[in-house]
């Protein structure tokens, strides 16, 4: 049974910190919806009710361009190991890219990272747990590299023609805001 949350509790927080990954989905007014999985050390709580997330260069830039047209924004946890759980934080985001007032304070949440492309300032207004009950157990055995490989492999400015090649319009051909 689904239980509602005005915020992130200690038991939400420490569950969220013991995941290996978690989901963002996004939607503009129209178009696609997108759901994302992501990894790495991106993500911060800062509150109960202020969650921040390092948006690391990949192959689209979906949630900036929706983030552009509409701040809904949801975060989504799965326990693969121990107890059953699914969390998700709903609420609306603030997008921040190197450029920003702002990016500075928010950037030091974070180990520095070269292809860093942007960085989600998320309120949360409800917090959603359900039991998980059919998600399987996965075992974690590590970070991929890959992502880091791929990035040393890139000086900075081949790390902004990919932005301009690939991260400046969302699926639905919407501008993302990225800085190129």
């Amino acid at each position: 049974m689904a239980k509602q949350f005005p915020a992130l509790t200690e038991d939400h927080r420490r569950f969220i910190k013991d995941q290996h990954m978690f989901f963002s989905g996004s939607a503009g007014p129209s178009g696609r919806v997108n759901i994302s999985p992501k990894g790495t050390d991106s993500l911060r709580i800062m509150g109960k009710n202020r969650i921040l997330w390092m948006n690391l260069t990949g192959s689209g830039n979906e949630t900036a361009g929706h983030l552009k047209q509409d701040p809904r924004r949801t975060l989504m946890w799965c326990s693969f190991t121990g107890r059953p759980l699914i969390l998700r934080c709903y609420g609306t985001a603030e997008t921040y890219h190197p450029r920003d007032e702002g990016w500075d304070s928010r950037a030091a949440e974070f180990p520095a990272h070269r292809s860093a492309r942007q960085i989600y300032d998320m309120t949360v207004d409800m917090v959603q747990t359900s039991c998980g009950y059919a998600v399987p157990f996965m075992d974690f055995v590590r970070d991929r590299e890959t992502m880091q490989s791929w990035v040393d492999g890139k000086s900075d400015e081949d790390l902004r023609q990919y932005w301009r090649d690939k991260n400046t319009r969302t699926l639905d051909g919407h501008e993302t805001g990225i800085p190129v």
